[in-house]
């Protein structure tokens, strides 16, 4: 059978999300590079794929996927079911509670913040402190919360990791480079259950091409 193939740029928090997942499945796959700066998202073959014009895709056989926590869902299903507690009704409802809280309440507060300080001085966009500020209090008022979950068990929907975890690694890896890091230290269960994922082999294979300035200092970006 032919490897699936994942078009976009391994920078990108999105397509970690689905790399980490792919990891951790023992899938065999291929990425397909493609440049956000030469538009290769927006041009007619991958507008073909996602009609939306983003990244990640995934093409299995005849299938085409987008949407990185779809992409996530269906590459554990089909090759580690046990990661979304696939046939146990309550492991799966707190799999699926916990991604959608991070969909909901984490990765538009941290890419805010993260485009701010890392990508915004790059690019020459001035900082905007007050959306950073109001960003640090949401994600101040939303850690209490990941900090009694995983003060009650090790990861988010029980004692081992499943794509509730994995799904947060992309946004939390950038946000973990900005002078802001150190609001997770406030809250040691998270601190833990940072420091449980970034020791996993897929995490160490996905974040080895996620420079922490996205590539922008060294001049290699996608």
């Amino acid at each position: 059978m032919a490897p699936m193939k994942v078009y976009g740029w391994a920078v990108s928090p999105w397509m970690a999300r689905a790399l980490v997942c792919l990891e951790e499945a023992g899938a065999e796959y291929e990425i397909v590079p493609m440049s956000r700066c030469g538009g290769d998202h927006r041009r007619p073959d991958h507008l073909a794929r996602n009609p939306f014009g983003e990244i990640p895709v995934l093409e299995d056989g005849d299938l085409t996927l987008y949407e990185s926590r779809a992409i996530a869902r269906y590459v554990l299903r089909k090759h580690r079911p046990e990661l979304l507690k696939e046939g146990d009704l309550e492991g799966s409802a707190m799999v699926d509670v916990w991604m959608e809280v991070e969909a909901h309440h984490m990765e538009a507060t941290l890419w805010t913040i993260i485009r701010n300080c890392i990508t915004g001085p790059y690019v020459g966009r001035p900082r905007d402190q007050a959306a950073v500020d109001e960003s640090l209090a949401k994600l101040r008022a939303v850690l209490p919360a990941y900090e009694a979950r995983l003060s009650a068990c090790r990861y988010l929907a029980g004692d081992e990791v499943t794509a509730a975890d994995l799904c947060h690694f992309g946004f939390m890896r950038y946000f973990m480079a900005t002078e802001y890091a150190g609001v997770v230290d406030e809250y040691p269960h998270v601190r833990a259950w940072w420091d449980a994922l970034l020791a996993r082999p897929s995490v160490k294979k996905v974040i080895a091409g996620m420079p922490p300035d996205f590539g922008y200092a060294s001049g290699n970006i996608p």
